[in-house]
């Protein structure tokens, strides 16, 4: 099963029991998952602080791979402390080209169109890697969900959508400042878990993960509408070597 618009997404964070098994049947499931399509992507963290042993973020296009994989992995010797569903989805918040547009006009640029073209090119990227990811590669990941507010005078969704968008392209500016130091992919997860968007931050340096997460909340989007769950944070790795230091071998 395919979604018409997106790609599955699964975080998973699990207590090892190794007195009940190895990690094989785990690294079976996952290595199955891997091998179904090429789209299908892993990353295996083990979580800092004790809140769990270690966690699995799985990505697929279709649905019946991610259930497998899911249900492959929890019937391992585990304990589930923590799932999460979401999928990929483009911001409804995005800047379109009259946006660019007014801005290019407003700096004073020259070059208006080729400008417009470097802009149309590397926003399609940005759009395409927003729905179809190619994981990235990082040392950490960190993840947590969160939802908009929906209480008295800070009620998200009693906005108009022009003040929305206002609000999140000024939120957009202050973590592109973070570039090259944060990777975060957001997962839509309305009506698919409690909370409405799945977070999930790569980097290689844990201070940037913090600084991140910091300076965002001084942001209105923050400040007034945005709660927050449980952040978990874990080391990357193979999958057999975070089986092996939980003590899955």
């Amino acid at each position: 099963m395919v979604p018409s618009s997106g790609w599955g997404v699964a975080h998973l964070m699990l207590r090892a029991r190794p007195d009940d098994g190895t990690g094989l049947p785990i690294q079976a499931a996952l290595r199955a998952f891997t091998e179904a399509a090429p789209e299908n992507q892993v990353r295996a963290f083990s979580v800092l602080g004790g809140r769990a042993d270690f966690g699995v973020m799985l990505v697929a296009p279709n649905l019946h791979d991610l259930d497998v994989a899911v249900k492959g992995v929890t019937a391992g010797p585990v304990d589930v402390v923590y799932t999460y569903l979401s999928v990929t989805e483009e911001s409804e918040y995005r800047a379109t080209e009259d946006d660019e547009r007014a801005r290019l006009v407003e700096l004073g640029e020259d070059d208006l169109e080729g400008k417009l073209a470097e802009w149309n090119e590397r926003i399609a990227h940005y759009r395409e890697m927003r729905v179809h990811p190619d994981l990235p590669v990082r040392k950490l990941l960190c993840f947590y969900p969160m939802s908009k507010r929906r209480e008295g005078d800070d009620n998200w969704y009693a906005l108009s959508f022009d003040e929305r968008k206002a609000l999140m392209m000024g939120h957009g500016t202050l973590g592109r400042k973070f570039a090259g130091r944060v990777t975060q992919l957001i997962t839509g997860s309305t009506g698919l878990d409690d909370w409405e968007w799945g977070v999930t931050l790569f980097s290689d340096d844990l201070a940037a993960l913090k600084e991140i997460v910091y300076e965002m909340r001084f942001d209105e989007v923050s400040t007034r509408f945005g709660e927050f769950g449980p952040f978990f944070v874990g080391l990357v790795m193979d999958p057999a070597d975070v089986l092996e230091r939980s003590g899955l071998k």
